[in-house]
């Protein structure tokens, strides 16, 4: 199975208010090993970026005036993704996003083009109740050097993402089989035995989806305080 590691950054944390994205990574794990094959592009959204966001990533209006457009690379990013895999740190955002902006150029969802999307960020939550679980947060409980990323950008945070899936996935081979061994009753010897692989369920997009409208409900009703609505990454 091929897997891409995608992340975006954007103008601002809502397409209802016209954001757009504006640089676009994905890295390719193949085989569990990141192949070095990548998918990068800055993209020009016609807009300034919120202060919110410019902070967070720190891409000008002016460096990215000449950029691409989406409509211009949205193509090739569709070749890219198809029949993958996807890992994102709370899909929700990013697919929304790019979904948004397929949108914008008469394309259809992203949904017709990857095989499945692994929310990393639902993974991290599982694995770590409680906790905080940034890319920053995960790089740090999974030893994984951050300290060049001084701002969030999309191609060196899908390679982080990518070192940290790697590692909170290790292991997990061992327990996914095609068979095990037990022991008999009556004997001394032990025998094969087949073993149904785990089966992982994840929530689908439109759950996730629900769940991020919920949580901006208590973000507004909250006056700002809901942690929670805040992009982990």
């Amino acid at each position: 199975m091929r897997y891409l590691v995608l992340d975006t950054e954007t103008t601002g944390l809502e397409t209802a208010k016209g954001n757009r994205v504006v640089e676009i990574g994905l890295v390719e794990i193949v085989n569990r090993q990141l192949t070095g094959r990548t998918f990068h592009h800055y993209l020009n959204p016609d807009r300034d970026s919120e202060p919110g966001a410019f902070e967070k990533h720190g891409l000008t209006t002016e460096f990215l005036a000449d950029k691409p457009r989406f409509t211009e690379i949205a193509e090739d990013l569709l070749a890219f993704i198809e029949a993958s895999t996807l890992i994102i740190h709370n899909a929700v955002f990013d697919i929304g996003f790019l979904d948004y902006e397929l949108k914008l150029v008469g394309r259809a969802p992203l949904k017709n083009h990857y095989h499945e999307v692994i929310d990393t960020l639902l993974l991290a939550r599982e694995l770590h109740p409680g906790k905080r679980n940034t890319l920053d947060a995960l790089c740090d409980r999974y030893g994984i050097d951050n300290t060049h990323r001084t701002y969030h950008g999309a191609l060196l945070d899908a390679k982080l993402l990518g070192d940290v899936y790697l590692a909170m996935t290790r292991g997990q081979e061992a327990l996914i089989v095609d068979e095990h061994m037990v022991r008999q009753s009556d004997t001394d010897h032990y025998i094969k035995q087949d073993r149904t692989a785990l089966k992982v369920v994840y929530a689908t997009l439109d759950e996730l989806d629900e769940h991020q409208q919920q949580l901006l409900r208590i973000d507004k009703d909250s006056k700002g305080q809901c942690l929670w609505s805040q992009r982990n990454i």
